[in-house]
């Protein structure tokens, strides 16, 4: 997640959150967001799988890899697949600068986010999980992507999030809360909302129905988003139905809003 919100030359994923399920689902009522702790509490391990794998569209699933979270480590290898798709969901997430305990993003990369943009994933984890945390996590992976460890994608390809539920930062007020917002991702370093004439306004929803440019933070991480539409959506919650009743029986702040179900 970046830092702040750009309206003209990138918006952030947090943003992006709240923007698409507000458009998708005309009747959101955003969470309160709760008090927040630090110490991550490790999901059921069959939960998370499914909540992982949620993020990919159905047909890519059988054959996606899982990793999971083990706060005392990081991310382990729970499945191996055959596909290059790559799931988990994202716990850390270093450009908030912020120890919550509370985030709960499902994303699946292809085979060229896996080989690159997973990497940044698993090692907030993996730092977090050793003590580091906060601005120093922050600082660390930023200079991690400055001295090129980390290098974005060489070729153009996608990150699925079509998952049923996120807990994240969004709109109006950058709260957390936990929203409906499937949308893809395509990789799109160093590219801007100008350079695809797009002018994305976190206030306008309409602005946000045609494919836009995410920036998270850095220019490494711009992404071309292409949103589901409300059909779409609906449908997703539907199918999904099980999958959200179990999320907001096993922690209330995973229970959609009013209006988001």
């Amino acid at each position: 997640m970046p830092e702040s919100i750009r309206r003209s030359n990138g918006t952030s994923r947090a943003a992006l959150a709240g923007a698409l399920v507000s458009l998708a689902l005309a009747s959101f009522a955003a969470a309160p967001a709760l008090a927040a702790g630090t110490a991550i509490e490790a999901m059921p391990a069959d939960l998370e799988t499914r909540l992982a794998l949620s993020a990919a569209p159905p047909a890519l699933r059988p054959d996606a890899t899982v990793f999971l979270l083990d706060p005392a480590t990081g991310f382990r290898l729970a499945r191996q697949g055959s596909s290059g798709v790559t799931c988990l969901v994202q716990r850390t997430v270093w450009e908030l600068s912020d120890d919550r305990d509370d985030i709960y993003i499902p994303l699946c990369y292809d085979a060229a986010g896996t080989r690159t943009l997973l990497k940044v994933i698993m090692d907030a984890a993996a730092l977090r999980a050793d003590g580091l945390g906060g601005p120093a996590l922050k600082a660390e992976i930023a200079g991690r992507w400055a001295d090129g460890t980390y290098r974005a994608p060489e070729k153009t390809g996608v990150s699925y999030m079509v998952a049923p539920v996120f807990r994240t930062v969004g709109p109006p007020d950058m709260a957390v809360r936990t929203m409906a917002m499937p949308h893809v991702m395509i990789y799109a370093p160093g590219v801007s909302n100008a350079d695809i004439g797009a002018k994305p306004d976190l206030a306008d929803h309409a602005s946000l129905g045609v494919p836009f440019i995410d920036r998270q933070g850095i220019d490494e991480q711009s992404y071309v988003i292409q949103m589901l539409g409300s059909a779409e959506t609906a449908a997703i919650l539907a199918d999904e139905k099980q999958l959200v009743d179990d999320l907001c029986a096993y922690r209330d702040v995973l229970c959609l809003p009013p209006g988001g179900h």
